[in-house]
């Protein structure tokens, strides 16, 4: 990635854990000022404490409320913003339609994809006013493929995708770019969370499992947190200057997202 000028002001959702926390350090690292939403107290603190020189707000971003708030203090704190990062998210549940219930697949939607709209209406008001900006959206492979049994995060996902086209139309005129980022699994707790609820309802192992997800991968692995990053900064340098409106799969090529489990 093209070095960030320091006075380039990013903003990262769920950036204090996870993906986010790789993508926040990606672009400490490029020496940008960093400011990091996130729903964990806990996760802000020890980030706060590896980078001091960052800033960060507790926030849910499924509260719009909550999400003003963390607006405010990143105004208040660096007085602009040029990029955004709609990273926030959760992995809903694992199961089949008829199994899901309304408040499991309200409380994904409107983390990941109701969450993402309010964070992005806050912000875009501040990127016109620097006369451009970039907007990237972590969405997933699974937005670009469907996933048997994941039908909360499929939807968010693929909405996300939705969203990341009509920004690009909508905010080309104005120098901003908006790309989504399609990542499969990543390694650490959420996908291991999930291998454990799948092997739960089909009486099988973890192990079994994450082989069968990993198998859907022509490069038969995860990727990292850190892959996902590399592709955002990319995203937002310089180096990619003319890409708007893309959907960039992170994923080692995947086949598919269906399970030979179920057949």
């Amino acid at each position: 990635m093209t070095k960030c000028d320091d006075t380039t002001v990013v903003f990262v959702t769920g950036g204090a854990s996870g993906v986010g926390r790789a993508i926040a350090e990606s672009f400490i690292a490029n020496e940008a000022a960093v400011h990091v939403c996130d729903a964990s107290a806990e996760h802000i603190d020890d980030f706060l404490r590896d980078h001091p020189k960052a800033s960060a707000t507790v926030c849910d971003v499924a509260d719009p409320g909550q999400v003003e708030v963390a607006f405010a203090d990143l105004m208040s704190t660096h007085g602009r913003l040029h990029v955004l990062i709609n990273n926030a998210g959760i992995s809903g549940p694992a199961a089949p339609v008829e199994d899901i219930s309304l408040d499991s697949w309200n409380r994904c939607v409107k983390v990941n994809l109701d969450g993402a709209f309010y964070v992005t209406r806050q912000a875009v008001p501040l990127l016109k006013q620097q006369q451009g900006g970039v907007i990237v959206n972590v969405a997933s492979n699974a937005g670009l493929l469907g996933c048997p049994n994941r039908s909360p995060y499929v939807a968010s996902k693929w909405g996300m995708i939705g969203l990341t086209k009509t920004w690009a139309m909508e905010l080309g005129p104005y120098n901003i770019r908006v790309n989504a980022v399609c990542p499969t699994s990543v390694e650490g707790a959420r996908i291991e969370g999930v291998i454990k609820q799948d092997a739960a309802r089909r009486g099988r192992t973890g192990d079994e499992i994450r082989e069968v997800y990993q198998r859907q991968s022509s490069m038969r692995t995860f990727v990292t947190a850190e892959d996902v990053a590399n592709m955002v900064t990319f995203l937002a340098s310089d180096q990619a200057a003319r890409i708007s409106g893309q959907a960039i799969a992170v994923d080692g090529h995947t086949e598919t997202l269906s399970n030979w489990l179920d057949h």
